[in-house]
């Protein structure tokens, strides 16, 4: 799911799905309805605010990569993601060679 064009200010809304707040019946709880939890969906969010600020909470809450460089930066920063999330003991050996 993509939702364009976000500002800096998050609808509450969105707070059971960015945090992934499952019950025990996979189930996730969007306002007064129950909707079914799929483990492979993804949710993304662009602004075209050119340098955004967000308050720690939202921060914690997601992952925010800076497409404002060049696509070679940007292939780079998702593939540092992918690894740090995939393959985490690959990550620290990159670290402490860098």
């Amino acid at each position: 799911m993509l939702i364009e064009n976000v500002g800096e200010e998050l609808d509450p809304a969105l707070e059971p799905i960015l945090l992934k707040q499952v019950d025990k019946s996979g189930s996730l709880k969007l306002g007064d309805k129950s909707i079914p939890w799929n483990n492979s969906f993804k949710f993304f969010m662009t602004t075209t605010i050119p340098n955004p600020h967000y308050s720690p909470e939202t921060t914690v809450k997601v992952s925010i990569l800076n497409f404002a460089i060049t696509p070679f930066g940007l292939e780079e920063q998702m593939l540092n993601q992918f690894v740090s999330q995939e393959m985490p003991d690959l990550q620290k050996k990159k670290d402490s060679i860098v």
